[in-house]
């Protein structure tokens, strides 16, 4: 995945004298790429022990120096350490990691105008909408949650924010091909461990945030604190151009924390005080229309994309386009072409008498609102088939049942990715949320709740499909297995045709 550095890196080139709290050994040596997995280490390498979740990097150190690692970074100095490898103490060993790959990589940011998007929901949509808005004759990149498009080739994504070493590389892919702009999304993990650290960020744009993570951040307030970090220069410095929704309570908190005159500030929503706005909006079964407002002028919008949050989706990315200087007129005509986004909102087509979509909504804001835009455009019953992730937020499972109770006519829960937690504890969880038992049918096995789903939609009514989206598989304790629910869908669509033909 990593792209070969520009020239022949020495380690000492890695590190700026201040980084450095001790060393042992030469800093004269040739490098020939940065590990953070012992088991990934080659001739060459520099190990940085990282301390994490499950396991201290620092007790892999000796299978690293057996692989060949020439130079070893952690945050705590050995008590002795073999004469052929280079020790080096930071600080802080995960920002040392991001800031040597830029090193390592040759600062591609800088060649580079790189637009990271943040936030709780509509982060893929919206990167994929400002990589559409930017593409005028040139190639831009995208890392995001479904693929990684690196101008030459696209590959599928990984993680939604890569570590540093994967990212830095693929950013140098991308200049290589020819991109003169990327597009990435930017997980609250990536930036709390320092995956973006030293960044610089051409425009930063923030999208909402709602309850998810908590596993993770203490807190919805830490949460948030963390995701501020991109807008107030902690991560890189502070952006040229900061995008913020006017229409969410943290979008609002968050502009007063961007230092004043350090960044051109857009606004968007539906909000009269956003400085791109959208106004008479009108959603449609097949298409949205609104009118786009910014300083210079306005236009009349027809958006492929269904529902209320996918027109503030919109309004971020022109928002973001019209901040980094590209004329409203010229990409809004683009829009029209737009293909969506795989697994959100995806609609299946096997010529039923009913409407079905996947998305990935899993958290309680986003079914609230893929739910109540679908119930405003149905004329029969709205039908959902959600599941909450296993080893994740458990707090957020009953707020997601409530939703779902609130905003669907029934409802059939069953797993997501239940990982190493049983599925029946799972629902215990969700249970909680539930007050009307009536409308819930609980199914562990997901394939049955789709087939058990379809029987029940008659003409009229539309089926979601909700949690999973664009993923291929279903993960398990030890087992990842392929599940994709829009092939799934297509499958039993048909098997039930043959049966009723037959």
């Amino acid at each position: 995945m990593n792209a070969t550095p520009v020239s022949e890196t020495s380690l000492h080139e890695l590190f700026s004298e201040h980084e450095i709290l001790s060393s042992r050994g030469t800093l004269q040596r040739p490098i020939t790429g940065l590990a953070m997995d012992s088991r990934r280490v080659v001739a060459g390498s520099v190990f940085f022990a990282l301390p994490g979740l499950r396991t201290d990097g620092a007790i892999h150190v000796a299978e690293a120096v057996s692989r060949g690692a020439v130079a070893i970074v952690s945050a705590s100095a050995p008590a002795a350490s073999p004469t052929k490898v280079t020790f080096i103490q930071v600080a802080d060993a995960r920002a040392a990691l991001a800031l040597a790959a830029r090193r390592f990589y040759n600062f591609p940011d800088r060649d580079l105008k790189v637009v990271g998007v943040t936030g709780t929901n509509g982060k893929t949509t919206v990167a994929h909408l400002v990589k559409l808005f930017l593409e005028e004759g040139t190639r831009v990149g995208l890392l995001g949650t479904i693929s990684y498009d690196l101008g030459a080739r696209t590959v599928p994504s990984f993680r939604t924010t890569p570590e540093a070493p994967e990212l830095y590389g693929m950013l140098s892919q991308m200049r290589g091909a020819g991109c003169r702009e990327a597009v990435m999304e930017v997980s609250s993990h990536g930036i709390d461990q320092r995956r973006v650290q030293g960044m610089g960020f051409a425009a930063v744009v923030f999208t909402n945030l709602t309850q998810d993570h908590l596993d993770y951040h203490p807190s919805l307030e830490a949460y948030f604190l963390v995701k501020a970090r991109l807008f107030t220069g902690e991560v890189g410095g502070v952006s040229a151009v900061s995008v913020v929704n006017l229409d969410d309570e943290y979008g609002r908190r968050l502009v007063g924390y961007i230092p004043e005159g350090s960044s051109r500030v857009v606004t968007y929503g539906e909000s009269t005080q956003a400085l791109v706005r959208a106004e008479n909006v009108e959603l449609g079964f097949k298409d949205t229309t609104f009118t786009l407002i910014w300083p210079e002028g306005r236009a009349r919008v027809r958006s492929p994309l269904l529902g209320l949050y996918n027109v503030s989706n919109v309004l971020a990315a022109a928002a973001t386009a019209y901040g980094l200087g590209r004329n409203p007129h010229a990409f809004l005509a683009r829009l029209a072409l737009f293909p969506g986004v795989p697994g959100r909102m995806e609609r299946i087509e096997e010529g039923q008498a009913f409407n079905i979509l996947v998305d990935y909504a899993h958290t309680d804001d986003a079914l609230r609102n893929a739910l109540g835009m679908l119930r405003t455009i149905t004329p029969g019953r709205v039908i959902c088939v959600f599941g909450c992730g296993g080893n994740r937020d458990r707090a957020k499972r009953a707020l997601m049942t409530r939703a779902v109770e609130d905003c669907a006519d029934v409802v059939l829960a069953t797993a997501d990715n239940p990982r190493s937690e049983a599925v029946a504890a799972i629902f215990d969880d969700m249970r909680a949320g539930m007050t009307q038992p009536g409308k819930f049918t609980w199914i562990e096995d997901r394939r049955r709740a789709l087939s058990l789903a379809l029987d029940l939609c008659r003409p009229g009514d539309c089926l979601l499909v909700a949690g999973k989206g664009h993923e291929t598989y279903q993960e398990f304790a030890d087992t990842i297995t392929p599940f994709d629910d829009r092939q799934v869908l297509r499958e039993l669509i048909n098997v039930k045709r043959l049966r009723t033909s037959g």
